[in-house]
């Protein structure tokens, strides 16, 4: 039986934690610099960065989603055979992840998050892909610590808010340019060009799309 619904931050004295999860799935990593790998993905639900063209608008709202323990979600995820969880959202970093990363880590998991930075880092990572919003920009301290920066071109403006994001970045961390999904037959061409002209950044493609998983 599933625990209780609680809002963000009511965990009862006493109760083990929890966390508000909007869904979790086994399935290929589709973006970014570990495409192609297996991966377990939590995707924690509450947002307040609002992106117009956010594909999973119905995690916004925390309050809509059951919440789990950290042990609940840790067990599920341990019952297939890859040890890379990736924590999504939503904004993740609305929640505490310490005891999540903790518990995943015990269980032989690489920790993964897929962040905004809108909010302060909480966890221990092993990778950190960050991808500003212009709706609610990073804090400052997560660009250095950022293994990958992720930037979503909605328009021919975002090539140049990209570049304020990477100069700010450790000179290790990967750059990719992804196109916003919907835009993608204009963007995309866009994106090549600047890539061959720019050659630092990467191209992002949303391979579940195509392959039609999750």
């Amino acid at each position: 039986m599933q625990p209780a619904i609680l809002h963000p931050g009511e965990n009862q004295p006493g109760t083990p934690a929890t966390l508000p999860v909007m869904e979790s799935f086994y399935t290929i990593q589709g973006e970014g610099f570990h495409q192609g790998r297996a991966a377990y993905f939590i995707r924690l639900a509450g947002c307040d960065v609002g992106c117009s063209w956010c594909d999973v608008k119905e995690s916004w709202d925390a309050a809509k989603h059951p919440h789990f323990t950290i042990g609940q979600i840790v067990g599920q995820a341990t019952g297939f055979p890859g040890r890379l969880a990736v924590v999504t959202g939503g904004e993740p970093l609305m929640h505490d992840c310490g005891e999540l990363t903790d518990q995943l880590a015990r269980a032989g998991f690489s920790t993964h998050i897929e962040t905004s930075g809108a909010w302060p880092l909480t966890g221990e990572w092993d990778w950190i892909c960050l991808s500003p919003k212009k709706f609610k920009a990073p804090l400052p301290d997560i660009l250095p610590l950022a293994n990958e920066l992720k930037v979503i071109v909605y328009n021919k403006s975002d090539f140049e808010w990209a570049e304020r994001y990477a100069s700010q970045v450790a000179p290790s961390c990967k750059l990719f340019l992804q196109p916003e999904w919907s835009k993608s037959a204009t963007i995309t061409p866009l994106i090549i060009d600047y890539i061959k002209a720019h050659p630092r950044w990467e191209f992002s493609l949303q391979l579940h799309k195509y392959i039609h998983v999750p």
